[in-house]
């Protein structure tokens, strides 16, 4: 074998050991690789069946922060985003329950808009399950939070509108007593004491009432109503009132409807509207109970035809700007006018209450100086619907100017 022959059979062994190398290196780095992609530990069966079953927003989340599994609020909520977490104090919470494996419970607030103003409330419970993966459970607690604030915002009211006549009635017992010798100041002080212990009995009573519906929970025991007995119950209640004031009570519109809840609450809620609209309007006037029937689309307010309970007056009205607040629980356009009338701010709010709970709604219409008119909507029950429709395109009865009203409809008993 001569020289050149050996050094060319040398390098070809060469190339071959350095090819062989090569390609060594190459499969190792392509099996480190596939070890650093492997992928992600599975949930377990057991895991994810109960989170299919889940109301609650759930989340499994797997060893490098990825989403493995995630319920369908975890999404609509904002929480999960593609594979990712996306609050920053959810990733932390799981990322300390991965290092120590302590079980861990935290409260936060997520944004629903751009700028903060509102807010979801959520509580978070952290588990780990096996060695790899993250167990992540939200609750929504937006409801309760807002329950609890509204709750201290209503005892700090109640104790607001309860310290006025109370005081007004500890003054005027102190009074009467520095007054002994005067008889005529004595009966004064006491027609003014009488004046504030029904206001008082008044805003207690409304109080109740209030407790009683607020939670605009379907009325328990619901039954069968005739909308007639419910108008002339409501209007009973503020015949004296109206007399006193010379003001006429006119019932107008269709009659032999019926309605399902609990005729109580209708009474009062349509009592309610009447006695404002008696009580905020000058004498000599009028105030209109017109019933008619609707298509739930002209009202929109869901599916089927609706009774409206109009109550309309020649009063004093609401600015505009008010409109949007009426129904707040203690709230009063005037309160000075208010105070002299004995309005208590609940009366349209029990209204407001009554009207969900039966799955209705109450609207406002109102020109300041020319008058309102208030509409207590709710769902037509029984043949009733079938006999009483109304001509597709008719304005609703509050659009009409309230003479028109008048004379379009039978006057009632005044």
């Amino acid at each position: 074998m001569d020289a050149t022959f050996a050094a060319a059979l040398g390098g070809l062994v060469g190339l071959a050991v350095g090819a062989v190398a090569v390609l060594a290196f190459r499969f190792s780095e392509r099996e480190q690789r596939q070890e650093i992609r492997s992928p992600a530990p599975a949930v377990p069966p057991d895991v994810a069946k109960v989170l299919a079953v889940l109301r609650s927003t759930a989340v499994v989340v797997g060893p490098h922060d990825e989403v493995l599994q995630a319920s369908a609020p975890a999404r609509s909520f904002g929480i999960v985003r593609g594979s990712r977490l996306v609050v920053d104090e959810l990733l932390e919470l799981v990322r300390d329950v991965r290092r120590d494996g302590e079980i861990r419970q935290q409260d936060f607030a997520i944004p629903r808009d751009r700028f903060g103003r509102d807010v979801l409330s959520m509580s978070a419970r952290v588990a780990p399950v096996g060695s790899q993966m993250v167990l992540l459970l939200v609750e929504d607690r937006t409801k309760e939070r807002r329950l609890d604030a509204i709750r201290r915002d209503f005892v700090a009211n109640v104790s607001h509108e309860l310290k006025t006549p109370i005081g007004a009635l500890t003054l005027l017992s102190e009074a009467v007593q520095d007054a002994a010798d005067d008889p005529e100041a004595v009966q004064r002080f006491a027609g003014r004491m009488q004046i504030e212990s029904e206001r008082l009995s008044r805003l207690v009573q409304q109080i109740i009432e209030l407790t009683r519906v607020q939670a605009d929970d379907p009325v328990e025991e619901a039954a069968t109503v005739e909308v007639d007995s419910v108008v002339d119950a409501a209007l009973d209640r503020s015949r004296v009132d109206a007399n006193a004031k010379q003001i006429k009570l006119i019932r107008a519109g269709l009659r032999d409807l019926i309605v399902l809840g609990s005729e109580a609450q209708l009474v009062i809620a349509l009592g309610n509207l009447i006695e404002n609209a008696v009580r905020y309007s000058p004498d000599h006037t009028r105030v209109v109970v017109d019933v008619q029937v609707v298509d739930a689309d002209q009202a929109d307010a869901g599916a089927g035809e609706l009774v409206e309970l109009s109550v309309s007056d020649q009063g004093v009205g609401i600015p505009e700007e008010e409109l949007d607040r009426v129904f707040e629980r203690f709230y009063r356009v005037d309160r000075a006018r208010s105070r002299a009338t004995g309005g208590t701010g609940l009366g349209l709010s029990i209204v407001k209450h009554v009207a969900a709970s039966h799955g209705g709604a109450v609207t406002v219409w109102s020109v300041e100086g020319k008058g309102s008119t208030f509409t207590l909507q709710l769902p037509l029950r029984g043949e009733a619907a079938d006999a009483h429709r109304v001509v597709a395109g008719a304005l609703p009865a509050q659009a009409l100017p309230l003479e028109k009203a008048v004379h379009q409809h039978k006057e009632g008993p005044s």
